[in-house]
């Protein structure tokens, strides 16, 4: 029986190196994957933020109209006629041509007649870089102005 030298015993063997090399290739791998998907997912949160912003800008409005029914005359200002389907440029870091844009459909509908009560729903529609389209909706209600 030969005795393995102080240099053969220190040696790797060509397995050990194959997966010491695929460790680490899955290791790196993993690592740009999951960088890449928080970028990604931080991106999309951006976009989702601005589309909300939109949709609260639109609320405000709404809850900014007149509705005095019980005024002389009577002023109904809050009417889904008055809030027509509106294309705003999301509020998001652009450079160069990369602008995109979401669409706010805003609806009102009468609730309650005694006590008079409004919903107000903003639809706030924008897709995303991969071209899939997302919709942030908000609902406030409103009573009439005293």
């Amino acid at each position: 029986m030969r005795l393995l030298s102080k240099s053969d015993r220190s040696a790797f063997s060509l397995v050990e190196l194959v997966i010491a090399t695929a460790i680490g290739a899955l290791t790196v791998g993993g690592s740009m994957y999951a960088y890449v998907f928080s970028a990604r997912r931080a991106e999309w949160s951006a976009y989702s933020l601005a589309a909300h912003s939109l949709a609260m800008q639109r609320i405000e409005q709404a809850r900014a109209a007149k509705w005095d029914p019980k005024g002389f005359p009577p002023v109904d200002e809050l009417v889904s006629t008055n809030f027509n389907a509106r294309v705003d440029v999301l509020d998001i870091p652009i450079s160069g041509t990369n602008i995109s844009y979401a669409t706010s459909i805003t609806s009102i509908a009468s609730v309650s007649l005694n006590p008079p009560l409004k919903k107000i729903r903003v639809d706030c529609t924008w897709s995303f870089v991969s071209g899939r389209s997302f919709t942030n909706t908000v609902v406030a209600y409103r009573a009439p102005d005293q």
